[in-house]
């Protein structure tokens, strides 16, 4: 099983409470995010939360939304699957960021953190990031 530890002092990536702190409740997000993948994907016309700003990093935003959720889901239940649905879909974001630097929003990149066993801390600094950005593509 993953495990993640819920600070990430040495990485630099914030404890959830800090890197959610503005986030919508579990059961919204969950919604729009399903929503944002229904309409990305074509399963529903759209726009369902607004103007997309951007293929590309609409699509950012739609990963981050997504593997943030779940990083929250896990938390919540850490039971095997919704760790390993987190482990999954931070792992996304982070090959995302890799085929695309240039999205990446605060100073750090994927790769910096090289020492936790999933990229679930990553994926909260990035939250965290792209919250102080103003949220781009939203």
């Amino acid at each position: 099983m993953d495990v993640t530890p819920n600070g990430g002092e040495a990485t630099g990536a914030p404890p959830p409470h800090e890197a959610y702190a503005s986030a919508p409740d579990l059961r919204r997000e969950m919604h729009q995010v399903l929503a944002l993948g229904a309409e990305r994907d074509g399963r529903q016309a759209g726009p369902v939360t607004g103007p997309l700003v951007g293929g590309r990093v609409a699509e950012r935003a739609w990963l981050l939304r997504r593997a943030a959720l779940m990083d929250r889901m896990a938390l919540d239940a850490p039971g095997s699957g919704p760790v390993a649905a987190a482990a999954e879909t931070a792992e996304q974001l982070v090959l995302h960021d890799r085929r695309h630097p240039d999205l990446v929003t605060g100073p750090h990149h994927p790769d910096a953190i090289t020492l936790a066993r999933s990229h679930r801390l990553y994926v909260r600094r990035a939250y965290a990031a792209w919250t102080a950005a103003g949220r781009p593509g939203m």
